[in-house]
């Protein structure tokens, strides 16, 4: 069968355990201008911009030839539940008869969860099945970490733009792993990649730590994001998201027994803001931002999708957050037609803002 699935952040995990299972893989191409072009044109009005990219991204993976696609469901009151279903619609009325094989969370319906795990195995065995989902989890695991290490290496080296291209090797020795002695293999190559970086020394005062917090695919997504994990390193900031991959399979997808408290740590700390679960990723922006501050970070950046009702609750408790926790806090709405020029400023001169709030700290 020939498999697709939305493009968002390291997709070479996606490609991999779909071709373990026994799938031609076709992968989109990495969100373009074009794809956003088609996205637009084929949604309705009032959708989201992840509904739209999203939309753009299957339209260019069923010109390739695709005919099944893979993708994660929703609950509560944000689309992302219906986003299989319009979807699924509005490519029948192109002329794409795809099947759409769509994942909730385990704990929401075992059963369906189940069912949709029987269509992809195919005629692999239960066995082969576990295997090759346990495998590409330490794979994600593995290549999470080295990029959580590289966007604190980033903001320090020495020749401009170096980090970026070790994640490109570091992307393509991933993708050709295929038993566990290779991937530990080139988890130590990776490792010794990033180490040889040049990095110049930075005194206390003059580092900061930026948390990225908000809905989970404008946040993982570098290609309608304006790539703003890069942009943080060029301006001389560490960052680390409140979203990888590896934390979102486990949380949705492997048994209990290999869950942490984490996940439900940060919901406790977002409850007294949000007491009820409304959907999409709210209480965990707001339960992050307070991670993120008593952890020591300097600021904020809070990306939303335009028009996506969940974060817009969180961004109306974001200045309450900023007072009580005394950290700034920057907010972006993303659309299709957001303007980088304009959001690269702000970004600037926000961390003007912190810089000038270490400064008085050190000062006092």
């Amino acid at each position: 069968m020939k498999v697709t699935f939305p493009y968002m952040g390291t997709v070479v995990i996606y490609k991999k355990l779909l071709e373990l299972l026994g799938h031609e893989v076709i992968v989109p191409p990495r969100p373009s201008q074009k794809t956003l072009d088609l996205g637009v044109k084929h949604s309705p009005e009032f959708a989201c911009f992840p509904f739209k990219t999203i939309m753009g991204s299957y339209i260019e993976a069923c010109e390739m030839g695709a005919e099944a696609i893979v993708t994660s469901g929703g609950h509560g009151p944000c689309r992302a539940g219906f986003y299989s279903e319009v979807h699924q619609r509005e490519l029948l009325q192109l002329g794409y008869e795809v099947d759409f094989i769509v994942f909730d969370s385990i704990y929401r319906d075992k059963d369906r969860f189940l069912q949709q795990v029987k269509k992809l195995k195919g005629n692999q065995s239960w066995l082969k099945v576990m295997k090759s989902i346990f495998f590409t989890y330490q794979m994600v695991r593995e290549i999470d970490k080295l990029e959580m290490k590289l966007q604190k290496i980033r903001p320090y080296e020495v020749k401009q733009g170096e980090t970026t291209k070790v994640w490109q090797k570091i992307e393509k020795v991933f993708d050709k792993v295929m038993i566990k002695q290779e991937l530990k293999a080139v988890v130590r190559q990776g490792y010794e990649w990033l180490d040889a970086i040049e990095r110049a020394e930075v005194s206390p005062m003059e580092q900061i730590k930026i948390g990225i917090v908000g809905e989970i695919f404008v946040v993982m997504e570098s290609s309608i994001n304006m790539e703003i994990e890069k942009v943080m390193g060029e301006l001389g900031c560490e960052v680390e998201r409140s979203h990888y991959l590896s934390e979102w399979v486990k949380d949705n997808m492997l048994p209990s027994l290999f869950k942490n408290s984490h996940e439900e740590e940060i919901l406790k700390k977002g409850e007294p803001y949000i007491e009820i679960n409304i959907g999409g990723h709210a209480k965990q922006t707001v339960g992050q931002i307070i991670d993120f501050k008593e952890r020591g970070y300097d600021g904020i950046i809070h990306l939303m999708p335009f028009g996506c009702l969940p974060e817009l609750i969180s961004q109306s408790i974001t200045p309450k957050l900023s007072k009580e926790y005394d950290i700034p806090i920057l907010t972006l709405s993303l659309d299709e037609q957001t303007g980088q020029a304009n959001n690269r400023t702000r970004l600037e001169a926000f961390i003007d803002l912190i810089k000038n709030k270490k400064i008085r700290q050190y000062s006092a």
